[in-house]
């Protein structure tokens, strides 16, 4: 079943989404300061391309820079991403089939906005569902 959402998904949003987020990566990667900033995009362009599977999880000891990134991202980016993921969100949730795809775009809104700090990992995987201390 996740393989099938994923290829739906891929094909409805995940691929512009992804796009957006590389953009938004090179463009970040321009300049040395936004380095950071740029390789947080190309991961979640790699969540945003194929995310049934796989989730969050928080990185309780990333620190206070983290956080301080996070402000400039939503500056920088974030804002811009996460429109995009709620007007992809509404405009798949139109109809019944997409909806459980507009659902998983509006849950992609806050890692939108706040990227540093996160890891991606399978949920099959159980030891990496348990945050790291």
């Amino acid at each position: 079943m996740r393989l099938l959402f994923n290829i739906v998904w891929l094909v409805l949003s995940g691929l512009w989404m992804a796009i957006g987020y590389a953009l938004a990566g090179i463009l970040l990667c321009v300049t040395i300061i936004g380095i950071p900033f740029g390789i947080a995009s190309f991961r979640m362009a790699n969540f945003a391309l194929w995310p049934f599977g796989r989730q969050l999880v928080e990185e309780h000891d990333a620190g206070v820079f983290s956080a301080i990134g996070n402000v400039l991202w939503v500056i920088l980016a974030g804002w811009w991403l996460a429109l995009g993921h709620i007007l992809s969100g509404i405009a798949l949730c139109v109809t019944i089939i997409g909806i459980p795809l507009g659902i998983a775009s509006f849950k992609l809104v806050p890692v939108s906005l706040f990227p540093l700090g996160k890891r991606i990992v399978d949920t099959d995987d159980a030891h990496a569902l348990i945050p790291l201390r």
